[in-house]
C-alpha cells in the first residue's frame, strides 16, 4: 500500500464506528495509527503483528529496501535490536528449569576466575535485570575476547549498590547469553537456532542470517537516511543480534501469552521472565521486560521509555522476594540498532500482544504510545 493510500485509510479509520475485528478492520486501524508516524519519522517500511484472544493479525507496508524498491512482506527479516534480550533471558530461564543453572547463583559459579571479585559475586539474575551497580552500556573499547573481558571484569568495581541501581547494559546481558551457552555446552547461536527457536516454533528467526535468506533481510536506514545493517562484534549476537520476521514474532507473542502449543517447561520459562525483581520510578523491572499497571499511565510510559533509562543509572527498590506483580500489567521492551526500530508489548489480562518492526529507529516513547493506542482500538473493536 503506498503512502497516499495509507493516509486515505487513516482518514477512514478515524471515522469508522466500532466493528467486529477482522483482517480488514485490523489493517484500517493499524494504518490509521502508524501511517502518520512513518511519514513524520521517514520510516521506509514497517510490519505490525497482533495476537488477540488467540487470533493473529499481521499488516505490512512500505519498503524493505528503499533503494531497490523491494516491499515489506511477511517474509521480511528485521533486526530486533535489544528485543533480542528477551530471547536471551528466556534461554536462561529455560536452562534453570532444566537444572542446568540457577539464576540466583553467582557469576563466579560459571566463571571461576572471578571468584572473590565484586562482579563474580553478582548473580545471573542481576545480569538479567540490569542490577549490576554500574556496568557500562557497551563493551569497553579494546575488549574483544572472553579472556580480555574476564580480565577487565576482575578489576571492575560497582560504583553504586547493585541491587538498588538500574544500569542498562549490553555488556552484562551479552555476558549472560555467553554464560548460558557455555553451561549448555554450545555456542549462543547454536543454542538459539538449534534449540530455543525451534522449540518456540520459530522458523524464520536467526542469529546469523543464512545466505539463502539474505534477499529477505531488510535494509536499515540510519539517522542520515543512509542504508545500514548491524556490524558484527564481540557479544553483539548475545546482546542484540537476532533477526526475525513478523510471523515468527507473533508466534513469540502467542507463546508468551500462553496460547501457543509449546513444551510446558518452556512456557514456564517465558512466564518466569516476567518475575519482577525491583521497581524503578516508572515500572517494575523483570528479566528484561518492563511492567506497568494496566491501564497505562501515559506519563509513566513516556518517562519509562525515555533514553535516560538506558543511558543513565536509575534508582531501584528491590522486591523481596521477586514475584510477578499482582493485577493487570502492560509489559514492554524496545529494541534499536543503527537502522532498525522494534517494539513489543503484552497485556496478558486482555489476552493481547503487539509487535512492531521497522527499518528505521524512531523515538521509543512514540512506539510505546502508538502501541497503547493500537491495543485500545483493537480491544474496542474485538
Amino acid at each position: 500500500m503506498n503512502r497516499v493510500a495509507l493516509f486515505a485509510a487513516a482518514t477512514v479509520a478515524m471515522t469508522l464506528p466500532a466493528m467486529a475485528l477482522d483482517q480488514a478492520a485490523f489493517e484500517r486501524i493499524a494504518a490509521g495509527i502508524l501511517a502518520p508516524i512513518m511519514a513524520e519519522y521517514k520510516v521506509p517500511g514497517l510490519a505490525v503483528g497482533v495476537v488477540i484472544d488467540g487470533e493473529t493479525y499481521v499488516f505490512t507496508t512500505g519498503l524493505a529496501n528503499a533503494r531497490s524498491g523491494t516491499p515489506v512482506t511477511t517474509d521480511t527479516l528485521f533486526e530486533l535490536g535489544s528485543v533480542s534480550k528477551l530471547f536471551t533471558v528466556t534461554l536462561a530461564a529455560e536452562a534453570e528449569g532444566d537444572g542446568v543453572l540457577a539464576l540466583d547463583e553467582p557469576v563466579a559459579a560459571s566463571i571461576p576466575e572471578l571468584e572473590g571479585t565484586p562482579f563474580g559475586a553478582l548473580t545471573l539474575a542481576s545480569l538479567a535485570t540490569h542490577s549490576t551497580g554500574g556496568m557500562p552500556l557497551h563493551v569497553p573499547e579494546g575488549v574483544t575476547t572472553r579472556a580480555k573481558l574476564d580480565a577487565w571484569l576482575a578489576r571492575w568495581k560497582p560504583a553504586v549498590p547493585p541491587e538498588r541501581t538500574r544500569s542498562y547494559s549490553n555488556l552484562s546481558i551479552g555476558l549472560l547469553g555467553a554464560i548460558v551457552a557455555d553451561r549448555l555446552g554450545t555456542s549462543y547461536a547454536e543454542a538459539m537456532e538449534a534449540g530455543l527457536f525451534p522449540a518456540l516454533g520459530l522458523t524464520d528467526t536467526f542469529v546469523r542470517v543464512p545466505e539463502d535468506r539474505m534477499d529477505d533481510y531488510a535494509m536499515g536506514t540510519n539517522r542520515d537516511g543512509r542504508p545500514t545493517r548491524m556490524n558484527p562484534g564481540f557479544l553483539v549476537e548475545e546482546a542484540y543480534g537476532i533477526r526475525s520476521n513478523i510471523v515468527d514474532m507473533t508466534r513469540f507473542l502467542a507463546a508468551s501469552l500462553g496460547v501457543a502449543d509449546i513444551d510446558p517447561g518452556l512456557a514456564a520459562a517465558l512466564a518466569r521472565t516476567r518475575t519482577a525483581y525491583a521497581d524503578t520510578a516508572h515500572y517494575a523491572q523483570a528479566m528484561i521486560w518492563e511492567g506497568y499497571a494496566w491501564p497505562v499511565d501515559p506519563s509513566a510510559l513516556e518517562a519509562g521509555n525515555h533514553l535516560d533509562m538506558a543511558l543513565k543509572r536509575q534508582p531501584m527498590t528491590p522486591r523481596t522476594p521477586p514475584a510477578e506483580p499482582e493485577g493487570a500489567m502492560f509489559w514492554n521492551k524496545t529494541g534499536s540498532t543503527s537502522g532498525f526500530g522494534t517494539y513489543v508489548a503484552l497485556v496478558p489480562s486482555e489476552k493481547i500482544g503487539v509487535v512492531i518492526l521497522a527499518n528505521r529507529a524512531y523515538p521509543n516513547p512514540v512506539r510505546a504510545a502508538a502501541t497503547v493506542k493500537l491495543i485500545e482500538a483493537l480491544l474496542a473493536a474485538d
